[in-house]
C-alpha cells in the first residue's frame, strides 16, 4: 500500500546556514515518499546581486511546482528571505509547515 505522502511534492525553504538540517529533512521526506526539492546552492561566498535574483527565481519556481512548502527553521529561525519565501507560497495558497513546530 502506498504511503500517504507518496508523489507530493514538497519544496524546502530557510537558511543556507542549516546544510545539515536539510539534508535531514530532506532524506525523511524522501522515505516518506516524498519528491523533494531544496536549496541548489550551500555554501557560496558572497554572491553577486545577479547571482542572487538568479537563485531567487530559480527557488521561486521551485515553491510554485510545490504541493507544500517545509520550512527548515532550527530553534523556530526564519531569516528575511525566507519570509518572503513563506509570503509567496502562501499568498499561492501552499500549505506551510515548519521543522520547529513538527
Amino acid at each position: 500500500m502506498p504511503h500517504a505522502a507518496e508523489g507530493k511534492v514538497v519544496t524546502l525553504c530557510g537558511s543556507v546556514r542549516f546544510q545539515d538540517e536539510f539534508m535531514a529533512v530532506n532524506e525523511r521526506l524522501t522515505l516518506q515518499g516524498c519528491v523533494v526539492l531544496s536549496l541548489g546552492l550551500f555554501g557560496l561566498p558572497e554572491p553577486s546581486s545577479e547571482l542572487r535574483e538568479l537563485l531567487a527565481r530559480v527557488h521561486f519556481q521551485k515553491i510554485r511546482m510545490a504541493d507544500e512548502v517545509y520550512v527548515v527553521d532550527p530553534g523556530g529561525y526564519v531569516g528575511e528571505s525566507t519570509r518572503r519565501e513563506i509570503a509567496y507560497a502562501e499568498s499561492l495558497g501552499k500549505p506551510v509547515r515548519y521543522l520547529s513546530r513538527s
